[in-house]
């Protein structure tokens, strides 16, 4: 079993950014796929980032190319989701997740472990 546990979240000016991270305990999961999805009020959860165990491949939702950054560190057992230029249609809760299987997955249900999620609000 892995926990995950979000931080970082909060509110910011459009323009602004934000850093999230997500703190894995349990097991190692350095050979596990990671993502980063969001869900806004009255909308599906999406994914926004991902990245592979092995940290060579990512995925970025359109949406937010050129603008979010995802990353691993497997000796803190990190993962964090670098936001810059952000928009007021970028509020959403975001939550950390994970796979044991090391290749990305774009739907939520491939995704075996999950945080409690962070909210980010984006004022205009």
């Amino acid at each position: 079993q892995v926990q995950l546990v979000e931080s970082g979240g909060g509110l910011v000016q459009a323009g602004g950014s934000l850093r999230l991270s997500c703190a894995a305990s349990g097991r190692t999961f350095s050979s596990y796929a990671v993502g980063w999805f969001r869900q806004a009020p009255g909308k599906e959860r999406e994914l926004v980032a991902s990245l592979t165990g092995s940290g060579a491949d990512t995925y970025y939702a359109d949406s937010v190319k050129g603008r979010f950054t995802i990353s691993r560190d497997d000796v803190k057992n990190t993962v964090a989701l670098q936001m810059n230029s952000l928009k007021p249609e970028d509020t959403a809760i975001y939550y950390c997740a994970a796979r044991e299987r090391g290749y990305i997955a774009t739907l939520s249900r491939r995704y075996d472990y999950w945080g409690q999620g962070t909210q980010v609000t984006v004022s205009s």
